[in-house]
């Protein structure tokens, strides 16, 4: 493809998205669009909800009633998108020229990290960048790719110490 892929942004009824986002990945699947329709997220973030003296952390929509979706905007895109069940229609559009979102926009919804690859495994040893460990050792215990995680265990006081940190805050010891 000679265009590039953008993010657009498609209003949908209020609860529907994570609906919308299943029925469009089956149409991308089911017509091979996998080269025009790149991603579709329903962005979330973490919440912390107290009830009767307790705290529980919950994933809540970001922007109810809004799907992003990456894609080359064609007829054929912006139809396969435009008519799944649930879609009201593109942010922005102006009759069938959908305003895709700037670079800038997608760097401050966090949408461009989400698809980042790390090159970290359990049981590697990196240095922590970041927190109130920055600049110790620690091993890797665990990842969680979804929550863009790790839990690592560093050597203090003669003992090892858990801690869960971003991606970003921990690097690879060559």
């Amino acid at each position: 493809m000679e265009e590039k892929a953008r993010w657009y942004v498609v209003h949908t009824y209020s609860g529907y998205e994570n609906k919308v986002k299943v029925n469009l990945e089956k149409a991308i699947e089911n017509r091979n669009l996998e080269h025009l329709l790149q991603g579709v997220e329903v962005p979330m973030e973490e919440v912390i909800e107290r009830k009767d003296d307790k705290e529980k952390v919950v994933l809540k929509k970001k922007f109810p009633g809004y799907v992003l979706v990456k894609m080359v905007m064609t007829e054929e895109s912006w139809y396969i998108v435009r008519n799944t069940r649930g879609v009201t229609g593109f942010v922005g559009a102006k009759s069938n020229n959908p305003v895709p979102l700037t670079d800038e926009e997608v760097r401050s919804m966090g949408i461009a990290e989400a698809h980042e690859v790390i090159d970290l495994s359990i049981g590697e040893s990196v240095k922590i960048t970041a927190s109130p460990f920055k600049g110790f050792p620690a091993t890797i215990v665990d990842i969680n790719h979804d929550k863009r995680k790790v839990k690592v265990e560093v050597e203090m006081f003669g003992r090892a110490t858990p801690a869960e940190l971003d991606y970003n805050q921990v690097e690879k010891i060559y």
